[in-house]
């Protein structure tokens, strides 16, 4: 099965006007289509934002009859699809069945010979289904007759979604790898246990082999005491998508940006900073503007990766998401995990009192 890329995410909300509305304002996205009522559509309202290479479809059940409908009822907002590019959406659904997915929607072709475009879905993990999609031209429409379009020029900072981080429950992580290896034959490319004083996870990343698909797969150690991954599985009632990391050419400008655009960044100690050059030597950002806008930084094998990752606005406090700029690195800035978890610790704190 050949899976090249993330095709498009959606995103069950209460109300994707606010939704399209926030994720337009802080991080560059426009809205070149839309789905509803006005198109004939009575079951729900699909909004479609684009930037670069990245596809999101932020959508609002009108129907009880609406997966999403439960999804919210069960998950509040979240990342419900992930749809994958592959050449052949029928022949990637029936592969994917015989080998043990469970079928969703069968295969439905949309647009006539020249641009036509097949979806068809099996489940992925918790109540997230992986949507294969085909289209006769990549850069065509996105779904002919199912949205109203108006195609705009590529604007924006945000290039395409470099990795999505996936928290199962203890117990389920090797399983999900074995799944993602047998049924979309993924690639295992990474592993480690990361513990942060009496907390631990185990990580795993999956890969497709063009490397456009990436899930960054974790769970929480039982062994240890309770710590963030529980506290997501638990607020989100079970496996679900914690962040979506938008891949940047430039994170500085996208950090400013997005800022200016209102979305609110976790912050890093000054100590962090201090002990950076010592660590990793010269990243290609001075350190200064790096702490100016709290920025991570860390070095693998290939090179070096700047990263950053958004307070959640989430009334769960689970999704958010994550700005990161590659120059030559392919691993995932685990030295920056116990980083993140400070943060996101003082968030919390700051949100309780």
């Amino acid at each position: 099965m050949d899976i090249r890329t993330i095709d498009h995410l959606e995103i069950f909300t209460e109300n994707a006007e606010e939704t399209a509305a926030t994720l337009c304002t802080g991080f560059g996205f426009t809205v070149q289509g839309r789905s509803g009522p006005e198109t004939g559509r009575t079951d729900c309202l699909s909004l479609l934002l684009r930037q670069h290479d990245i596809t999101l479809l932020v959508t609002t059940p009108l129907a009880a009859g609406h997966r999403a409908h439960e999804y919210l009822a069960r998950h509040g907002e979240g990342i419900a699809v992930v749809g994958f590019a592959v050449d052949d959406a029928a022949a990637a659904f029936t592969e994917a069945v015989e080998r043990g997915a469970l079928p969703l929607e069968p295969p439905n072709t949309n647009g006539g010979e020249a641009d036509a475009v097949t979806f068809a879905s099996v489940d992925g993990f918790g109540d997230v289904e992986h949507r294969f999609t085909s289209r006769r031209q990549p850069s065509g429409l996105f779904a002919p007759g199912l949205f109203a379009e108006r195609p705009q020029p590529a604007t924006g900072l945000l290039r395409d979604v470099d990795h999505l981080a996936v928290c199962l429950p203890a117990g389920q992580l090797d399983g999900a790898i074995r799944r993602y290896r047998d049924v979309f034959d993924l690639e295992q490319t990474f592993e480690e246990q990361i513990i942060v004083g009496s907390q631990a996870m185990r990580s795993k990343v999956v890969q497709s082999a063009s490397r456009g698909v990436t899930f960054t797969i974790i769970e929480p150690d039982l062994t240890r005491d309770p710590g963030q991954i529980d506290a997501f599985i638990e607020a989100h009632d079970g496996a679900g998508v914690q962040h979506v990391a938008f891949r940047t050419e430039d994170i500085v400008a996208g950090v400013r940006a997005c800022g200016a655009g209102g979305v609110p960044f976790l912050s890093t100690p000054g100590e962090y900073y201090q002990a950076l050059p010592g660590r990793l030597g010269s990243v290609g950002v001075p350190v200064e503007q790096l702490r100016e806008f709290s920025i991570l930084a860390d070095r693998d094998y290939a090179g070096v990766m700047l990263q950053i990752f958004t307070a959640s606005v989430h009334p769960r406090r689970t999704l958010f998401y994550e700005l990161i700029e590659r120059r030559g690195a392919r691993t995932f800035g685990s030295n920056n995990i116990k980083a993140l978890y400070e943060a996101v610790e003082r968030e919390q704190a700051a949100a309780q009192s």
